[in-house]
């Protein structure tokens, strides 16, 4: 029997947005078992915890009905985290070129770490391509409709969220 082909798909998902979802039901085709890894980066300026953000790609994933997907928290080193997993695989989305620019180095920078774990790029949707959580959270703190890039939950969240700060902008 072959071992178990483990797959990563590391991110922040503040908040998970519908580009997330489709490269995790995409992800989860390629291998046996995708480990969502939510990591800290506090350079992000997060809107919602490591452990508000791991609930809600848990739930969103519940949602899609995928069984093969798992979410754990990590803050470490990718690779040192995808060694911990066994991980053959890391997935990456690609919405564009300057995405592509940046996962180039990073994907150069973790085969010099560990070339046992290649990394697979998956080309975002056409319709899902501008989606991006950063743009997601200004959206919403300007009073903006984010409905068409997260899922109904994911909105509400994040709409609690802004509220909950006082910093909704109106113009």
């Amino acid at each position: 029997m072959a071992a178990e082909r483990i797959g990563i798909y590391p991110g922040t998902f503040d908040p998970i947005t519908l580009g997330h979802a489709d490269i995790i039901r995409r992800g989860a085709k390629l291998v046996d078992r995708l480990i969502i890894g939510v990591t800290t980066n506090p350079s992000k300026n997060p809107m919602f915890s490591p452990d508000e953000r791991m609930a809600m790609v848990a739930r969103e994933v519940a949602d899609m009905g995928i069984d093969n997907v798992e979410v754990v928290g990590f803050n470490a080193l990718l690779m040192k985290f995808a060694r911990k997993q066994n991980a053959a695989v890391i997935v990456r989305g690609l919405r564009a070129v300057a995405d592509f620019e940046y996962e180039y180095q990073m994907a150069g920078m973790n085969q010099q770490i560990d070339d046992d774990i290649e990394t697979v790029f998956l080309m975002a949707d056409v319709s899902l391509q501008p989606i991006a959580s950063k743009l997601v959270k200004e959206i919403a703190l300007f009073g903006g409709d984010i409905a068409p890039f997260v899922s109904a939950t994911v909105r509400d969240d994040v709409v609690r969220r802004v509220e909950g700060l006082g910093q909704l902008g109106d113009y």
